[in-house]
């Protein structure tokens, strides 16, 4: 791994175990074995270290999403989904433990807000991807004409977001089998209401 590579999994690590909020810089690159200055000739600054945590490190929504717009029509819609929430479980449950800090301060959230904002990389970017999604699934006549998908996304990632709230407040590792089944069930539940 190169440097670059090195700091984003150890702020991976770092943001896990601290949040977002107590995870400084100074920490991440203490953590990749190499100086503060290092750390700042790859990323301008914290923001831009957490959104590469984020999309190099945690499930990859945004690519399944890429991938489902493309192959939609080859697969039924059920299976579909379920792989969808499946990896907005998987995301959700990583990034949960990370992003909750930010939350621990008005100022915090607000800088943050700003940043990813400015970015086009916030947390309305999924509910806009997948409502971009159920819409191919409308046009290829697999979901009806009437169907609000903008609330059916909401459903979609909030039940995936609820879920991790609850695991990462239990403090709990569940199984596979447990998250397929999850997944499984909310998208057949989907499916049929669409």
């Amino acid at each position: 791994m190169g440097s670059r590579e090195d700091i984003v999994a150890a702020a991976a690590k770092v943001m896990r175990e601290q949040g977002y909020a107590h995870a400084t810089t100074k920490a991440i690159a203490q953590a990749a074995g190499y100086s503060e200055a290092l750390l700042y000739k790859h990323f301008k600054d914290k923001t831009e270290i957490f959104m590469s945590v984020l999309t190099e490190r945690l499930p990859a929504l945004g690519t399944t999403l890429d991938e489902l717009m493309k192959t939609a029509a080859e697969t039924p819609l059920a299976t579909n989904l379920t792989r969808l929430a499946r990896i907005t479980l998987s995301f959700y449950l990583e990034s949960f433990p990370i992003a909750v800090s930010l939350f621990s301060s008005r100022e915090l959230l607000a800088t943050h807000r700003e940043r990813v904002t400015n970015r086009q990389a916030g947390p309305d970017v999924p509910l806009a991807r997948v409502t971009e999604y159920l819409g191919e699934e409308t046009r290829l006549g697999r979901i009806r004409e009437d169907a609000d998908l903008e609330a059916a996304a909401s459903l979609l990632l909030g039940a995936c977001f609820q879920y991790a709230f609850l695991v990462s407040f239990e403090d709990r590792d569940p199984a596979e089998e447990e998250l397929d089944t999850w997944a499984e069930r909310l998208a057949t539940t989907l499916a049929r209401t669409l």
